[in-house]
């Protein structure tokens, strides 16, 4: 063998090593993942951005003046209609009920004794021994202890309501917040707010909608049927909340500056996960679902001609013009473009060119929501 012959064999295995990987790929096809298009039943769905709310929430304050002698919550937790909040120290508001118990038997004494001055001055009269000047002054006396008694056992009321007031209990069932008092402290009516309570289950969420999605809304039938509309929430991260809502309520009237009208649904939230003040997006679905084509989010992909997606077609990558029609959670809604059950490239882009072979692999990114 001579020299420049063994030169050409090593010329030829060196590009063969070159060559091979190349090689090997377009004959088996570049690895990529798919997920074949699904026709699903979806629903007409506008967004809007709403805020939830509390149905209940109640500011707690003191209602009677005295030293603060507990702090009966943890703050944060959940508290149970009725269930004590606070304790002002007892004793002075005990020592008035005690004096107004006083008065009311001081008072029903003196009714007791002027009935029976009225009894002997009507007696005296009826036999010709007594005047009727000094009757009609019993029967005045009578009634002026009357009225003496009832305004005693007023007071003795009044005094047993303050004595209530000293056990601060919560009117409603619901989370509670910071204390803004501790143990020590002098408070009453002038104290401003010593703690705030808000319902957890339902929550209401309210949202303002356009003249123009609600006019919208109301051309089918001529009018929003409120128990066929759903409400699904969409949190800041993209998370969906697994309850689904109701519209309860729609303003009567529209906002002059911003052509909006209030919306408000009520939503179950058994887990505590929805939070008074919250800023969320509602999602609203109504009429009767249609099928339509679904594709994973990921499969889009967009250039100055628009948007368009890979599928996989004899074994090669192929260029498909889509039009789209909203999205469903991770999902895009494409109104044409993809017919149901072909793959969908949405793994391996970095090497995909149209027309090039490719190698199909079901992914795990599949369609979900």
């Amino acid at each position: 063998m001579s020299h420049a012959h063994a030169v050409r064999i090593a010329s030829l295995l060196l590009l063969g090593l070159l060559v091979s990987p190349v090689a090997r790929a377009q004959e088996g096809g570049i690895p990529v993942g798919v997920v074949a298009a699904e026709l699903k039943p979806i629903s007409d769905a506008m967004e809007f951005v709403g805020r939830v709310e509390a149905p209940e929430r109640v500011e707690i304050r003191a209602r009677v003046k005295g030293m603060l002698e507990a702090v009966l919550f943890k703050e944060g937790e959940t508290v149970k209609e009725g269930a004590p909040l606070y304790r002002i120290e007892k004793p002075l508001f005990q020592a008035d009920v005690q004096q107004a118990e006083g008065d009311v038997e001081r008072a029903k004494a003196a009714l007791s004794l002027s009935k029976i001055q009225r009894e002997r001055a009507e007696e005296l009269l009826a036999k010709n021994a007594g005047t009727a000047v000094a009757r009609d002054q019993a029967v005045a006396n009578q009634e002026s202890a009357t009225g003496a008694l009832l305004t005693a056992e007023a007071a003795l009321n009044t005094t047993k309501i303050n004595l209530g007031y000293t056990d601060i209990v919560s009117p409603i069932t619901g989370r509670i917040g910071r204390s803004a008092v501790t143990r020590g402290h002098i408070v009453g009516p002038d104290s401003g707010v010593l703690a705030t309570v808000v319902s957890q289950n339902p929550m209401y969420v309210t949202f303002p909608v356009s003249q123009r999605d609600y006019l919208e809304a109301q051309k089918d039938e001529g009018k929003v049927d409120l128990s066929n509309v759903e409400v699904r929430i969409k949190f800041a991260d993209g998370g969906v909340y697994g309850e689904v809502g109701r519209v309860n309520f729609v303003d009567v009237s529209v906002n002059r500056t911003t052509d909006t009208m209030i919306m408000r649904a009520d939503v179950p939230n058994p887990s505590g996960k929805l939070v008074d003040g919250q800023l969320v997006r509602v999602e609203l679905k109504a009429g009767t679902p249609e099928e339509r084509v679904v594709i994973p989010q990921a499969a889009l992909i967009a250039d100055q001609a628009g948007v368009y997606v890979f599928v996989v077609e004899n074994g090669k990558a192929v260029v498909r013009r889509v039009k789209t029609g909203g999205t469903q959670g991770p999902n895009i809604i494409v109104t044409d473009g993809v017919k149901p059950g072909e793959p969908v490239i949405v793994e391996g882009f970095e090497s995909l060119k149209p027309g090039i072979a490719v190698r199909a692999t079901p992914t795990t990114l599949g369609l979900k929501g």
